[in-house]
């Protein structure tokens, strides 16, 4: 199911006034997301600035009632996007929006995009979907890893018995058999980031090339963002020249 991403761009377009920055980072599980994020935090709190690191479904008051709603699997698709829904603006309100204002560097795992993903291939309406997150600040960057679907279920299952049922996407009725559910709803939510890659501006990483390039790819463009970081961009410039010397490789923009 791939819908239209006009009403995602048309929607999603606030932007208030706050002396914080918003960073973003999405994609499906297994394309190395979460450790890039992390790696740029403590990077930015090397440098003395202050970050605070959000992640999707966090929430202490809604976590129980999504993990009870899971465990007997009674949840619709539009009771999973108001749950979702429901944690998102919880920690917006406590967290996001007023750390933002103070002048904190808000680092967020996962943010509206994974609903406007997530929900729109359990069959909800993105216009619908947009309406729901209308309130959230555009974030000033937001990064899309992109890898292959089968390398990202590959790192997924290591070390890893079984696939949850919501997870492998066993309420859609794809396939019986868990893996193959998984693949193909996976595969869904990955047509939907990429129908959102040119409206929402998103910085696309390629999720297969090593946790060094991708950590200076991400600290390259960070670094635009940040005030009197002249010098430090210069210097960042030179650690990736170099690094690209020294492991032959040819980084290219994604347009």
């Amino acid at each position: 199911m791939k819908s239209s991403s006009s009403p995602r761009a048309s929607q999603h377009s606030k932007k208030l006034e706050v002396k914080g920055k918003l960073i973003v980072v999405e994609g499906i599980d297994g394309t190395g997301k979460s450790t890039q994020i992390r790696l740029l935090g403590k990077w930015l709190r090397s440098k003395q600035l202050p970050v605070f690191m959000t992640e999707w479904n966090s929430s202490e008051m809604v976590k129980e009632i999504t993990s009870k709603g899971k465990k007997k699997g009674r949840l619709t698709p539009t009771t999973f996007s108001l749950l979702h829904a429901t944690d998102f603006a919880d920690r917006y309100e406590r967290n996001i929006f007023p750390l933002l204002r103070a002048g904190y560097i808000v680092l967020a795992d996962r943010y509206v995009y994974t609903a406007y993903a997530r929900d729109v291939v359990r069959g909800c309406s993105p216009k619908w979907v947009c309406k729901v997150y209308d309130f959230a600040i555009k974030p000033d960057v937001v990064f899309y890893f992109r890898v292959p679907v089968d390398v990202a279920i590959e790192r997924i299952l290591v070390g890893r018995p079984k696939l949850k049922y919501y997870e492998a996407g066993m309420d859609l009725n794809l396939s019986n058999d868990q893996y193959d559910s998984y693949r193909i709803f996976q595969s869904r939510i990955i047509e939907q980031y990429e129908s959102m890659v040119k409206p929402e501006g998103f910085v696309v990483i390629d999720g297969t090339s090593g946790i060094e390039e991708q950590q200076q790819l991400v600290r390259k463009t960070i670094m635009k963002l940040l005030p009197h970081q002249e010098e430090e961009q210069k210097q960042l410039r030179l650690q990736q020249q170099q690094f690209e010397r020294q492991n032959k490789v040819v980084v290219t923009a994604d347009n």
